[in-house]
């Protein structure tokens, strides 16, 4: 079974719990996410099956759409509503200063990641240094916001509904942290449902529970194609027998003169591509002028199916 299922995961556990109740499902070994949501998160989690798995890392770079919760008056050392409050602050601000304050994240911003998390610093993630009650040194990152919008604003409780689409990498409970200080008042996360991951959004999506409850030919019905998140890559085929053969037993294709020479002509240097023979995808590559200069027509493929 190779190719990606799009998962809706539940509030309450891991994105490693999903992976492994699907791999207990289906009996699988490879079976992997596409980025992490935390335990208290719910949402859209591509989960790769079989051969899927090597697309993983294309999806990690794509844009995430979520609908977050910050609450307003409270700092948390985890930056949502789970950790340990530090302090809270009075003051009750405006929509149109939330609106405001908002303007000056977009169209993106230097953003610090949290200590909770699962980035690393000298080996160790940062999150084993914060249950010490150490904090280390981290460089920011800068984050980008298509959209970063009030869905609606409970002034009585302090609490704004946000909606949010954002590059890889942005930390929503990171960015209420940082509002709350914009606004004087501090601010935690108190809610986060993930929306979309690239091309995979909510409503194509199967709940955890239900996939749980299906037979293997129900899941597999559901099941998108490993290219399913790379339409955003050109096609190029190929042909040949010899590739034919190469590709049956798993090993890279190889490309005349002439089809390099074409690639040349269609796509800049390090474009990727995907690669299709006999209308089925085989890998993803691209012209690289060092392994251009070599003799025997070869190319240099990012991944190969």
């Amino acid at each position: 079974m190779d190719g990606i299922i799009n998962v809706i995961k539940p509030k309450g556990i891991s994105s490693h719990d999903v992976v492994y109740k699907l791999r207990k499902k289906l009996g699988m070994k490879k079976v992997g996410h596409t980025g992490t949501l935390d335990p208290e998160a719910s949402g859209v989690l591509p989960i790769c099956l079989g051969k899927g798995t090597k697309v993983a890392g294309f999806l990690l770079e794509k844009e995430k759409g979520y609908v977050g919760k910050c609450r307003l008056g409270i700092t948390t050392d985890t930056q949502d509503l789970q950790g340990k409050i530090l302090y809270e602050r009075p003051g009750n601000p405006t929509e149109e200063e939330i609106r405001q304050a908002l303007l000056t994240f977009t169209p993106g911003y230097d953003q610090i990641p949290p200590m909770y998390s699962a980035l690393k610093y000298k080996g160790r993630k940062l999150y084993e240094y914060a249950r010490e009650g150490i904090e280390v040194p981290r460089e920011p990152r800068f984050v980008r916001f298509e959209i970063l919008e009030i869905v609606v604003y409970d002034q009585e409780e302090r609490e704004i509904t946000l909606e949010i689409v954002c590059s890889k990498g942005t930390y929503i409970r990171t960015l209420c942290h940082d509002l709350g200080d914009a606004l004087g008042v501090g601010g935690a996360m108190s809610d986060l449902h993930r929306t979309k991951s690239g091309p995979f959004t909510q409503e194509n999506a199967a709940h955890l529970e239900d996939l749980l409850k299906m037979e293997r030919g129900e899941i597999e019905e559901r099941l998108l194609p490993i290219d399913y998140p790379l339409a955003h890559l050109p096609r190029f085929p190929i042909e040949g027998e010899r590739n034919r053969r190469l590709a049956e037993n798993g090993n890279k294709p190889e490309l005349t003169e002439d089809q390099l020479k074409t690639l040349e002509t269609l796509y800049e240097p390090d474009q990727l591509f995907r690669l299709y023979l006999d209308e089925k995808i085989i890998g993803i590559g691209k012209v690289d002028q060092k392994e251009r200069e070599e003799p025997g027509g070869k190319m240099r493929f990012q991944k190969v199916f």
